[in-house]
């Protein structure tokens, strides 16, 4: 079952290359410290800038690597309806336990349009499907409605990785779908909000550097510990903020790096941190334990 916290993993570069040993060990890290399930090839792990074949690579690497420990849900969205198909296909058929799909960005389809657009993908790929929410980014907000029509019209459209930062959106799914549709938190300041509202996980940045403390966020309140969950909430807060200080995945991976769990590298147009905001996230990671 896809519940919990359940880490966006970056993609490690070195020297302008895919770094294989550093996400294997991402992932046992992951894995050892009680991580729910991994997202490749999300925002997180710079997918606008995978080659196609990278992307397929990370994918594959990733299932590979866990082998059936935990699911995989792969990040296999696109602009292009026909590109999205083709991807998730390929991530069912090298063994991912869903597919993670974001509206189609840039093009700005209508209601109508968002809704034929993964109505090709639901009908022509049998896997279980988590739609992606995220108008800040792809530019169209995919409606409660439109997220009620197509879980009605399609049984392996099973949830929503909402990233609105919008609690009324994300009770209007759960009214409308019903509390066994799988809403997942896509904004970690939000995890133990919209847990309370009948949300069973989140799709997490923070878990990168911290997967204990957010999969025990989870777990306490799974656990009916509400007050322990909270507690984590806040504790978790101050570094949340930390990890968005600049564009993500720009201020995980420069942590990651001060961690000496990965390179201090990304592929452009994403570039390096500025000194200030590189100072003030060390300060965080330092305040925080995660280094020294």
């Amino acid at each position: 079952m896809i519940h919990g916290s359940i880490v966006a993993i970056v993609t490690p570069f070195r020297n302008g290359k895919i770094d294989e040993g550093a996400l294997k060990d991402l992932i046992e890290f992951q894995i050892e410290n009680g991580t729910h399930g991994i997202v490749p090839c999300g925002t997180t792990g710079e997918s606008p800038t995978l080659s196609h074949e990278e992307h397929e690579y990370v994918i594959e690497l990733t299932v590979n690597t866990v082998n059936k420990r935990v699911p995989v849900i792969a990040g296999t969205g696109s602009n292009s309806t026909k590109e999205a198909i083709r991807l998730t296909r390929f991530s069912k058929e090298i063994g991912v336990d869903a597919a993670l799909l974001v509206a189609p960005y840039y093009n700005k389809p209508t209601q109508e349009g968002l809704y034929l657009h993964f109505k090709q993908i639901a009908s022509q790929v049998d896997i279980p499907i988590i739609l992606y929410n995220i108008p800040g980014r792809a530019g169209v907000n995919i409606t409660p409605e439109t997220i009620a029509r197509l879980a009605g019209d399609f049984k392996n459209i099973i949830g929503v990785k909402e990233a609105t930062g919008s609690i009324p959106q994300a009770s209007k799914i759960l009214h409308l779908c019903g509390m066994d549709f799988l809403v997942l938190s896509g904004e970690d300041a939000l995890n133990f909000p919209l847990l309370a509202i009948g949300a069973k996980g989140f799709i997490t940045v923070t878990a990168n550097v911290a997967p204990k403390d957010v999969a025990d966020l989870y777990n306490h309140f799974k656990n009916g510990e509400f007050e322990k969950a909270r507690d984590l909430h806040y504790k978790l807060l101050p570094l949340n903020e930390a990890l968005f200080i600049e564009t993500n995945p720009i201020p995980v991976k420069a942590a990651l790096s001060m961690m000496d769990k990965i390179s201090y590298e990304y592929r452009l147009p994403l570039s390096e941190m500025t000194q200030a905001h590189y100072e003030e996230l060390k300060k965080a990671l330092s305040d925080y334990g995660l280094i020294n």
